[in-house]
């Protein structure tokens, strides 16, 4: 006997626009489209997985083929309306499988075949920025001027993929992730139909991890109901590698009440479990975002600044963690960065454990009160700093050192001491431990201009460079520390790097003259100022500029 049991995406899967979950906009669009018979020949519908794309575009292909179409509404009772998943005069195709410039040209032949028994023949192509660029250039001409029988729509997930030679020819429907309150409607209107016991706070954390799609939030119940009679919040948590919002709302309470042994406390028992880390690490930039807005709406500039660079922190680890590396310990790492850790912490944890206070005096707790100290002094050095990045005036000054410094790096470039700067940074970066606070800063960073006095680095990162420049002491000291060599530096972003780049290739099409100026100075610290010393009039564009063939006329 065959199995007639389905998933509950399947079963549920709308039939008519009334049953479109979430696109409200657009459906109206389609709807009025229908009423006033003005159907056009191609569309592509565009928006995240599981928001309803294929299913829209079944809905209005059965919806233009009615027989006995009323006020924009098929009647469900005709051939057309009966027979939707079997209509030869509706044919769906997976671009990402048959994305050959020969699909294509088979396509095109069919095109020209009349419809067998419905007014028009509609091709939906899902997935269609998987086309090859041959397949897409053989669509072209069809899609712009198709048989009057012929109705295009086009679905994908990627509409930046799509030539905007197609894109032109189509009218675009943009469909949208599925808001937290609509996906828990739904989900609570189809779990009473079928009888699942479910909690609020389950249905919550279901609509929380489908990211916005209906398709991946049925997929989740469907699975859990399978083998849960009464589904509970626990059980989403367990079953999906999740956190509990009380969870990350701990852990906020105790970084920003910088209170570090909670916050160990809860890191240990979270590394233990089987939570997902990207799972953790978007609810917890999602909670420290709220935390953010509300300090900036209180006026608190110091909290809203510390919780904003940890952010980015935070948001820059996902490309970076290893998998060989625990990536809660990096989490934390950047948590405890601004925390201030208590100087005994190391030995009440100790006198927990009952070790003897031989074993606290032992070579190896000596070098870990050692790191400890060193870490403590860190901490005060940054602390000397942190009332300098908090105003419009010091954001000013660092501006103009930016002007300077790259003056005078131009001034006083060579390439001979760019490739050696270039050793000697990547030397410094492996150098740097995970508990360095400047680690995350300067991993990704480049030289790409260098002087016997000053480096210029790039990120791709806008947030990065203006941390970076913000660190500039502290880095310069530590890179003293490690490569016994006294440099300074200045941050731009890849996109100001080019920009440079080329307003100094112009100057010296004009014969200008890069000459050393003074740096500004902040207040009254009167260190770390470069002098100006005796330079050459110009340098060749070649010199200093490592790899790159710049041509001159």
């Amino acid at each position: 006997m065959a199995n007639d049991y389905k998933v509950l995406y399947r079963k549920y899967r709308p039939t008519t626009f009334d049953e479109i979950v979430g696109q409200k906009f657009s459906v109206e669009m389609l709807k009025n489209a229908v009423s006033s018979d003005k159907i056009s020949h191609a569309y592509i519908f565009t928006g995240p997985r599981g928001t309803g794309k294929t299913s829209t575009a079944k809905i209005f292909a059965k919806t233009i083929n009615c027989e006995n179409l009323k006020d924009g509404i098929p009647c469900g009772e005709c051939n057309s309306c009966k027979n939707i998943n079997n209509n030869a005069d509706i044919i769906e195709i997976d671009a990402a499988s048959n994305n050959g410039v020969d699909e294509i040209r088979e396509l095109i032949n069919n095109v020209k075949i009349a419809p067998s028994f419905s007014k028009y023949k509609v091709y939906i192509i899902d997935e269609v920025h998987m086309l090859s660029q041959s397949a897409f250039n053989a669509l072209l001409l069809t899609l712009e001027e198709p048989p009057s029988h012929i109705v295009f729509i086009l679905a994908t997930t990627n509409i930046e993929n799509v030539p905007i030679t197609i894109l032109s020819r189509c009218q675009r429907y943009d469909f949208k992730k599925l808001s937290d309150d609509e996906l828990i409607n739904h989900l609570k209107k189809i779990a009473a139909k079928e009888n699942i016991s479910i909690s609020e706070d389950a249905i919550r954390e279901i609509a929380y991890l489908s990211e916005g799609g209906c398709r991946d939030a049925l997929s989740i119940l469907n699975q859990l109901s399978t083998s849960n009679n009464n589904i509970e919040l626990e059980t989403v948590l367990n079953n999906y590698g999740s956190v509990s919002l009380i969870q990350i709302k701990n852990i906020v309470k105790y970084y920003i009440a910088d209170d570090y042994d909670k916050l160990k406390e809860l890191f240990d028992n979270i590394s233990k479990s089987s939570i997902d880390y990207k799972t953790f690490l978007k609810k917890l930039i999602d909670q420290l975002f709220i935390e953010a807005l509300n300090a900036k709406v209180s006026h608190n500039d110091n909290k809203y600044l510390n919780i904003r660079e940890t952010i980015f922190e935070l948001n820059d680890l996902i490309n970076k963690i290893n998998i060989n590396i625990d990536p809660f310990v990096l989490i934390f790492l950047v948590l405890v960065k601004n925390v201030e850790i208590p100087n005994d912490s190391l030995k009440e944890k100790a006198q927990q454990d009952d070790v003897s206070q031989e074993t606290i005096n032992s070579p190896k707790n000596i070098i870990e009160e050692k790191e400890l100290e060193v870490q403590e002094k860190n901490i005060e050095i940054e602390n000397e700093n942190i009332g300098l990045v908090e105003t419009d005036e010091y954001y000013n000054y660092l501006q103009q050192l930016k002007e300077v410094r790259l003056n005078n790096c131009f001034a006083e470039a060579d390439k001979s001491l760019l490739l050696d700067s270039k050793e000697r940074w990547l030397n410094f970066n492996n150098s740097l431990n995970l508990t360095d606070s400047i680690k995350s800063i300067v991993i990704d960073s480049e030289v790409v201009l260098a002087s016997s006095k000053l480096n210029i680095v790039i990120d791709t990162q806008e947030s990065i460079v203006d941390m970076f420049n913000k660190e500039l002491i502290n880095i310069e000291k530590k890179y003293f520390e490690i490569t016994n060599v006294k440099m300074h530096f200045i941050a731009l972003s890849s996109k100001d790097w080019e920009k440079s780049k080329k307003e100094y290739i112009k100057k010296i099409k004009e014969k200008y003259v890069y000459q050393v100026m003074d740096e500004p100075i902040w207040k009254d610290k009167q260190e770390d100022v470069i002098l100006d010393d005796e330079h050459e009039d110009y340098l060749n564009v070649l010199d200093i500029f490592d790899k790159e063939k710049i041509e001159i006329q």
